[in-house]
Parts: C-alpha cells; sequence; structure tokens
C-alpha cells in the first residue's frame, strides 16, 4: 500500500516539474521578444528625434562641439551611439547627453525623445532650440534625477509639470538666450517657483540663472537640505533673502548676482560651514561684515562688489588661506584695507576699489605674487605707483582709477609683460605716454582719461596693438589717416572706444569696421557735419556719446534699429528737426536720454513702454512744444528729468508725483507752465531732492502745505537720495560690470547759470526755486519743516504776509532769495541761526525794522536789503532810531509790489563753514563754453 502511495505521488510530482518546465520554456520566449521589441522602439524613437533636427555649427558656444547624433546609424546597437547610455542589466537608455551637439530646430511636446520612459539623464544644453517652450511632456520622464537644458535658447513659461520630476537630483535651465535679454526669456510664475521647491527635495544643485521669476525668494528653500549649489544670477529677484539659506549643512556655491532688488544680510558663519563660493555683485545686500567670516575654512571666492556693504574691511579674512577670489568694491567699506590680506599667497583676483578707503600703506600687494587681478579704484594712494607692484609679474588686469596718483608713468610696467587691462583714469599723472607702452602686446584694454597726460600721438601706433579693445584718451592730440585703405586690415576690434578732447575734425574712418563696437565717446572734440549713417548698423553699441561737437542735420529714425542702447548723449551740438518719436519705446535698456542744448523743434516723444527703462531724460535747451508726454508714467525708473528752457505750453503735471516714485530732479524752468497747481492729493514725490519751476506762467497759491509729503527734503534721508547704480553686461567680453553716467544740473545763480557736475555725488544739494510766476498768499510756517533744504529761492512772485520765523529751523540752508515780492514785517531774528547761509536776498519788499546784527548777517552787502524803506541798521546807510520804532506788527498789509528783474546776491567768504554748494560745487560757466558735462563709463 505504501509503495503504490509512493509511485502516485511520484508519478504526479514528475507530471508537474513537466508542466513547469514547459510553461516557463514556453514563456521566455515572449519575455525576450517584449524585450526586444521594447529596444526596437527605442532605437526608433532616437532615430526619430534624430531627424527632426538639423545641424549648425552655430548653434553651439563650445567649440569643442560637434554633432553627436551623426554616429546614430540605423542597423547598429544604439547603446554605442555618441551621447546615448544603456543601463547594462537590462539595455533601457537610461542616459542621453547631447550637450554641445550643433543641434538647431524645435523640440515639441510630442518629441519621441519623452517616450524613453527610464530615462534617469538628460543633457541638451548648449544648442539652438529656437525658442522652443520647455514642453511639458518633460514631467511624465518620471525616473530622471539630471536635466540640464542650459544655454539652448528656450524661451516662454516653464511648466509646472517640472515638479512632478520628484527624483532630480540636479536642473539646469540657466542662460537660455542670454544675448537677446528680456525677449525671449524663459519664465516661472511665482507661485510655480513654491511648488516646485517643495517637491523636488532631493536637489543637490539647482541653476536658474537668467530666468525670469520676479518674486521674493521663498523660505521653502531653507527645507532643501542637500542642496550644494544654488544659482540664481539674474532672475529679477526682489525681497529679503531668507538668511537660513546660508546655513543649510551641504550648501557650496551660491550665486545671487545681478538682483538689483533683492535686499538681505550676512549672518554670523561658523566653521562647520562647507561654503566655498560666495557671490552676491550687484544685489542690495547691506550691514557689515562680521568678523566670523574668518570662519568659514573651505571659502574658495567670495564676491560682494556693487552691494551696499558698510563698515571697516575685517581684518580676519587674512584667515582665509585657501581664497583666491576676493571682490568687495563699489560698497561703502570705510578705513584702511587690513594688511593681514597679505596672508592670502594663494589670492589671484583682489578687487577693493569704489570704496571710501585710505590706501596710503597698500605696498604690502607687491607680496602677493600670484595676483593676476587688481583693482583698487578710488582708493587714496596719494603718490607715485607703488614701485612694489612690480613684483606683480602674473598680473593681467590693474585698476588704479582716481587713485590720486601722481608723476609719470613709471616705465617698470612696460615689464609686466602678461598685462592685458591698464585702468589709470582719473589721477594726477603727467608727461607724455611712454613709447615703449605700446609694445605690450597682450594690452586689450587701456583707460588714461582723466589726467594731464599731454602731447601728439599717431593714432596708427595704436592701431598695431592687435588685442586692443578698449581704450580711452583725453587732452591726447590725435593724429591719423583719412583713408579707409591706408588702414591696416587685421584692425583691432574695439568694444570701447573713448577718445575724449582729442582736437578730432571728423569721425575716424576705421569706425567703419567696428562691428564689436559697445562703447563709442567722442565728446568735447570738433566733429563737424552729419551723423554718418554706418552709427545706425552698430548693433551693439550701448553707449553713444558724441556731445560738444559741432554736428548738425537730424537724427535718423535707423537710431532705433541699436535695440541695445542703454546711453544716448548728443548734446551741445547743432542738431535740429524733430526728434524722432521712437525714442521713447524703442529700446528695453535705454537708460539715458541727453539731447540738451540743440536745435530740436516739434513734441517730445509721445510712446514710453510699460517697462521703460529710463532713468534720465534732458531736453532742455531746445525748442519744443506741445504738452508732456502722459506716457512718461510709464517710466517708474525715472530719477532725472529736464525739459527747461523750451516752449512747453502745459499746466503742471502733478501726475509725475504720484507716477515716478524714484524721482529726484525735476526742472521745468524757462517754458510756458500755467495755471494754478492745483490737486496735489498724490503728489508725494518722495525722493525729489530738486525742483525748478522758475520763469514760467504758475498763478494762485504754491500749496506749501503738501510739501511735507516730500519725504526726501524733510527727512533729508541720505539712503533715500542716493542714485542708483548701473550695471551692463558686455557681449563682446563676457564681462560683467558696473557702468555710470554722472548727472549735470543747471540752476540760476548771481544771473548766471550754475552747473552742477557729478550731480550723483551731491545728492544731498536739496533745492526749490519756484521764482519768477505769478504765486501770490501767504509763506506758511510748515516750509520750515523742509529741515534738509539747501537752497530755496520764491523771488519774483506776488507773496504777501510775513517772513516765517520757522526758516530759523532750515539748518542746511545756504542760499536764501525772497526778493521781489510784497512781503511786509522785519527780518525775523531766527534767521541769524542759519550759520550755513551763504546767499541772502529780501530785496524790493515792504519790510522795516533794524536788520539782525549777527556776525553771519555782518557779511551780506546792502543790496540784498535795498527796495525795503523801513528797513535800518547795517550794511544800510540808515540808521534804527529807537525813539522812532517802527511798528512791530506782523500782519500789516502792504501795497503789491512785483518788479520781475531778479539777481541773486552772493557773498562769496560768509561766516558759516557750510558745504556752499550754491558757490564752490556749482562752477559759475557759460552753457556755450565746452568741457562742463562730465561723463564716466566703468567697468
Amino acid at each position: 500500500m505504501g509503495f503504490l502511495r509512493f509511485l502516485a505521488l511520484s508519478l504526479l510530482s514528475r507530471f508537474l516539474f513537466t508542466q513547469f518546465i514547459f510553461t516557463v520554456t514556453d514563456c521566455f520566449p515572449h519575455v525576450q521578444l517584449a524585450e526586444a521589441n521594447c529596444h526596437e522602439d527605442e532605437s526608433a524613437a532616437l532615430l526619430e528625434f534624430k531627424a527632426s533636427f538639423g545641424i549648425s555649427k552655430s548653434a553651439s558656444l563650445n567649440p569643442l562641439s560637434y554633432p553627436k547624433i551623426d554616429s546614430w546609424m540605423e542597423n547598429t546597437d544604439f547603446c554605442s551611439w555618441h551621447g546615448v547610455k544603456c543601463d547594462e542589466r537590462t539595455g533601457y537608455v537610461i542616459g542621453l547627453d547631447l550637450s554641445s551637439s550643433q543641434l538647431q530646430g524645435l523640440l515639441n511636446p510630442n518629441s519621441s525623445v519623452f517616450y524613453l520612459v527610464k530615462l534617469q539623464s538628460l543633457n541638451l544644453s548648449d544648442n539652438n532650440l529656437s525658442y522652443s517652450q520647455i514642453p511639458s511632456t518633460l514631467g511624465d520622464l518620471s525616473s530622471l534625477k539630471y536635466l540640464n537644458l542650459s544655454q539652448s535658447k528656450f524661451s516662454g513659461e516653464i511648466p509646472a509639470e517640472i515638479s512632478k520630476l520628484s527624483k532630480l537630483r540636479f536642473l539646469d535651465l540657466s542662460l537660455n538666450d542670454v544675448s537677446s535679454f528680456p525677449f525671449n526669456r524663459l519664465q516661472l510664475k511665482t507661485d510655480n517657483l513654491r511648488c516646485m521647491i517643495q517637491n523636488l527635495t532631493n536637489l543637490e544643485t539647482l541653476m536658474l540663472a537668467g530666468v525670469k521669476i520676479s518674486s521674493p525668494v521663498p523660505d521653502i528653500f531653507t527645507n532643501l537640505t542637500s542642496l550644494e549649489n544654488l544659482n540664481l544670477f539674474d532672475c529679477d529677484l526682489f525681497g529679503e533673502f531668507p538668511i537660513r539659506i546660508f546655513h543649510l549643512p551641504k550648501l557650496r556655491n551660491l550665486d545671487l548676482r545681478s538682483n538689483q532688488n533683492l535686499v538681505g544680510y550676512l549672518d554670523e558663519f561658523h566653521s562647520s560651514s562647507l561654503l566655498e563660493s560666495l557671490r552676491l555683485d550687484g544685489t542690495s545686500f547691506q550691514g557689515t561684515l562680521s568678523a566670523s567670516i574668518g570662519n568659514l575654512n573651505s571659502l574658495k571666492g567670495i564676491s560682494l562688489n556693487n552691494c551696499n556693504f558698510s563698515g571697516s574691511i575685517p581684518s580676519s579674512l587674512g584667515n582665509l588661506t585657501q581664497l583666491i577670489h576676493l571682490g568687495l568694491c563699489y560698497n561703502k567699506f570705510r578705513g584702511y584695507i587690513p594688511s593681514s590680506l597679505s596672508n592670502l599667497s594663494q589670492l589671484y583676483d583682489l578687487c577693493i576699489g569704489g570704496n571710501e578707503i585710505n590706501g596710503l600703506t597698500v605696498s604690502w600687494i607687491g607680496k602677493l605674487t600670484r595676483l593676476q587681478r587688481l583693482n583698487l579704484d578710488s582708493i587714496n594712494i596719494d603718490g607715485e605707483i607703488p614701485f612694489p607692484f612690480a613684483n606683480l609679474s602674473e598680473i593681467s588686469i590693474l585698476s588704479l582709477g582716481n587713485c590720486n596718483l601722481s608723476g609719470e608713468i613709471p616705465h617698470w610696467i612696460m615689464n609686466l609683460t602678461n598685462l592685458v587691462v591698464l585702468n589709470l583714469l582719473d589721477n594726477k599723472l603727467h608727461g607724455q605716454i611712454p613709447p615703449t607702452l605700446f609694445e605690450l602686446e597682450n594690452l586689450s584694454s587701456l583707460g588714461l582719461c582723466g589726467n594731464f597726460l599731454g602731447g601728439d600721438l599717431d593714432l596708427s601706433k595704436l592701431l598695431k596693438l592687435k588685442r586692443l579693445s578698449v581704450l580711452c584718451l583725453l587732452g591726447i592730440n590725435l593724429s591719423m589717416h583719412t583713408e579707409r585703405s591706408s588702414f591696416n586690415v587685421t584692425l583691432p576690434k574695439f568694444v570701447s572706444l573713448e577718445l575724449i578732447s582729442c582736437n578730432l575734425k571728423e569721425f575716424p574712418p576705421f569706425l567703419q569696421e567696428q562691428d564689436n563696437l559697445e562703447v563709442l565717446q567722442l565728446s568735447n572734440n570738433s566733429i563737424s557735419g552729419s551723423l554718418p549713417s554706418w552709427l545706425w548698423t552698430m548693433k551693439n553699441l550701448w553707449v553713444l556719446d558724441v556731445s560738444e561737437n559741432l554736428l548738425i542735420g537730424e537724427i535718423s529714425p535707423f537710431l532705433c534699429n541699436l535695440k541695445s542702447l542703454e546711453f544716448l548723449v548728443m548734446s551741445f551740438n547743432n542738431l535740429g528737426g524733430s526728434i524722432p518719436p521712437c525714442l521713447g519705446s524703442f529700446s528695453y535698456s535705454l537708460k539715458v536720454l541727453m539731447l540738451q542744448k540743440n536745435k530740436f523743434s516739434g513734441l517730445i516723444p509721445r510712446a514710453y513702454q510699460t517697462n521703460c527703462a529710463l532713468r534720465a531724460i534732458d531736453l532742455s535747451q531746445n525748442n519744443l512744444q506741445g504738452q508732456l508726454p502722459k506716457a512718461l508714467v510709464n517710466c517708474r525708473m525715472l530719477e532725472f528729468f529736464d525739459v527747461s528752457n523750451n516752449q512747453i505750453n502745459d499746466s503742471f503735471p502733478s501726475w509725475l508725483g504720484s507716477s515716478l516714485p524714484q524721482l529726484k530732479v525735476l526742472s521745468l524752468r524757462s517754458n510756458k507752465f500755467f495755471g494754478t497747481i492745483g490737486n496735489m492729493k498724490n503728489c508725494t514725490f518722495p525722493k525729489l531732492h530738486i525742483i525748478d519751476l522758475s520763469h514760467n506762467n504758475f498763478s494762485g497759491n504754491f500749496p506749501f502745505e503738501v510739501t511735507w509729503r516730500w519725504k526726501s527734503m524733510r527727512d533729508s534721508n541720505n539712503e533715500q537720495l542716493m542714485y542708483e547704480q548701473t550695471y551692463h553686461y558686455y557681449k563682446a567680453t563676457g564681462s560683467y560690470g558696473p557702468a555710470t553716467f554722472l548727472y549735470s544740473f543747471t540752476m540760476f545763480n548771481k544771473g548766471n547759470m550754475m552747473v552742477y557736475n557729478r550731480l550723483q555725488q551731491i545728492y544731498y544739494f536739496i533745492a526749490i526755486d519756484i521764482s519768477s510766476n505769478k504765486f501770490d498768499g501767504e509763506i506758511p510756517h510748515a516750509i520750515g519743516d523742509l529741515k534738509g533744504l539747501v537752497l530755496l529761492n520764491l523771488s519774483n512772485n506776488m507773496f504777501t504776509g510775513v517772513i516765517p520765523s520757522s526758516l530759523g529751523k532750515l539748518s542746511q540752508l545756504e542760499a536764501l532769495d525772497l526778493s521781489h515780492n510784497s512781503l511786509s514785517g522785519r527780518i525775523p531774528q531766527q534767521l541769524a541761526q542759519l550759520t550755513f547761509l551763504e546767499v541772502f536776498d529780501v530785496s524790493n519788499n515792504y519790510l522795516l525794522g533794524p536788520i539782525p546784527q549777527t556776525k553771519q548777517f555782518a557779511t551780506f552787502e546792502s543790496s540784498s536789503y535795498e527796495g525795503n524803506q523801513g528797513l535800518c541798521g547795517s550794511p544800510l546807510l540808515k540808521k534804527c532810531v529807537s525813539s522812532v520804532a517802527p511798528s512791530s506788527s506782523a500782519d500789516e498789509d502792504q501795497e503789491t509790489k512785483s518788479p520781475f528783474d531778479f539777481g541773486w546776491k552772493v557773498v562769496l567768504v560768509g561766516y558759516g563753514c557750510g558745504l556752499v554748494v550754491g558757490v564752490v560745487i556749482g562752477s559759475t560757466l557759460s552753457l556755450e563754453r565746452h568741457g562742463w558735462l562730465r561723463r564716466i563709463y566703468r567697468f
């Protein structure tokens, strides 16, 4: 019985084993066939992807680029194709690297690349994808850990579906189409940024440089505990940067450059930090640098250029012995450069210029023999170029602009054979340019403007420096050939050319060959004739300055082909006709428009784009007519607006005060403005520090009661009054740096026109001039609340009543003109408190009583009081008789008298110790005289 049972079980097990074997052997071919079919599908998908693109060498920037897809051939193993990586076990495509592959064409949402569902890595960087939108189907590649779409000309909105790629560790969408900002720029909605970061918790690298985000940085970034690299360069970020991001445990590289409205502070740093690179250039980060920065033992590079940092430079920076890059330029640092920086023996880049630093002891820099780049601009060295700098044998960039240097250019500079950039701008160097300077074959940038160098120079010597791309000369008599054919065909390709006061009689002919030119500055020469037509073909120009020449004719409308223009300066010429209407709207980048002192007529351009970038408009001293264009409200960055000395016929533009929050200077002087200044309820002018309405036909009461809203005049807030820095990306050189145009402004003083050069540097000059109108009524006591006032001119109007004693609270006042009105009563004794007062005129009123007898008032001449029969006392001949005291009534009404013949009474030497802005800073010059306008373009 047992045997039968054993036999039955044995037969059953054999049967089941046979069935199992049959099933397995029958199944495997199907599995193998399925995999084979999948691999064939992937091969077909790759070939279809290849067919959707063309090949163009110009599509990739990398000089080592090559068309990887040329190796993709049918009937070959696709896992062996260039750029394709397969899983060794399954054979599926898990990696696709087509970076720098010269691809050109559109990436469609239904592209076959999205059939590769096992993809873990996708790299399409450095190609030309023709402004494709990033397909939302990208979110279906759920296995992606690496995604790089940088520098491939994607455009439009970044799809929200990116947030579905929760396994991503590396994401780079940066620098898509930098060359044509802001056109075709990648954008990311504010909510999408937060949602994307919330889901991508495994990120180690996030690169969004150049993506227009236009939002604050969300706090949720602090949850990315695996984050090592964060690049948000030029993303239009604003608000306050979350300080806790600096303390992410694995953070090594942080780049927030070029987010001008991004505010932040640096916290205390601990030695546990892994931070290697910190770049905040061109942001609004502020505060001081803590000594704890010396705890960042891994730090190799720190760049804080063009921020708002203040205080002293901590000596603990000398502890960072691995540091190779230190950038502190263009901040508000004070004091001295700590000599402990001499410990940084690995340093090759040192930038400290543009601060309020005394550099009398900088010889130790000669110990940093590995230095390749040195910027000490505006550091007060005060003396000759330090001889120890001769030890910097590897130096390629030496920038010593505005360092109060004297003496001659030393001959040992010629031994710095690696020198590429030599900037000696705005010093006191004298003598002639050493001839051996032209033997530095590597020299690409030479800045000598603003010195006392002289002599004659044959321009052909400079043109032999084939690598020269930046040149600035001032006051050198240049001689040159006039025929194009006389120049060698291998001319240097200039990026920036500034030939100021060089006695040029014509546009240098070789300029026609300069298609890389970004800066052209030919001011204060004797160039005559019309503007040449080839100017309008220079598509890369961002500075065009031909001011103070003898140019005639009209501006061609082809000027508006120059879409990159940021500075257009054609002032002080004889140009005429109409201003091209397109000038207000042709460029997203135009910041400065200076056309003053020409013969333009017609209307001011009417159209301005909603994202208008204009910061300064000067159309003064022309023959422009009509009204102010209301579209100027789109120029919310406008700081400076001057249309004085024209024929503009309009009412007061109160809408400027409510629409232009950055406006600091407003001049409507000498036009045909008329009527009362009506409702100014919303006219806040929060940053206004100069307003000139003089010589118009305004009438009625001046609304002094709203001036209390003019915060900058009331609080004298230096931070509010300071002008914004301007930055520029140089396409031809790939560099990025600050550029400054120094505004000049004119106001009447002593019957002459006062010119205030470098207005950005005397932002504390606060002035109101409403003279020579028909304003009436009383001067209210509230005017005494404008405590920052330096100049107040109410002359040649119809003001009545008494001089408010509250004027005595204007402690900064240097010039006060109340002449040619109908003021009555006494001169308030409180005015004797104005110890800075240098200009005082109350002539031709109905004042009475004794003139205050103080040391300050003793400096004013009798002409300051003439035409007031009731006044007595020195300096007038009429003595005050105590027995016949004049009436002390403060409300005594007098007959109106307002002769319109005014002139300021200026005392050259006053009792006070003030700045004397109206006499010392402003130079009394004729507008016809050359050289009054000063500009600086620096990087």
